[in-house]
C-alpha cells in the first residue's frame, strides 16, 4: 500500500467519526475530479485564499 494511503488509513481511524466523514466526503471528490480529468481547473484554496487577500488590500493613489 502507498505510504499516503496507509497514513489516511491510520488517521481516519484515528479521527473522530465527525472528521473522518468529512475527509472521506472531500478525497472522494478529489478522486471524481481527478477521474473527470478535471483536477486542473479546480481552484485551490490557497490560490482562493490569496485572490481574497488581494482583492482586500487598501489601494493608494
Amino acid at each position: 500500500m502507498d505510504m499516503l494511503a496507509e497514513r489516511l488509513d491510520a488517521k481516519l481511524r484515528e479521527w473522530e467519526p465527525n472528521i473522518a466523514a468529512t475527509v472521506r466526503e472531500r478525497i472522494s471528490e478529489i478522486i471524481d475530479l481527478a477521474d473527470q480529468d478535471a483536477l486542473d481547473i479546480m481552484r485551490s484554496r490557497a490560490v482562493e485564499q490569496e485572490v481574497l487577500n488581494i482583492l482586500d488590500e487598501p489601494i493608494f493613489q
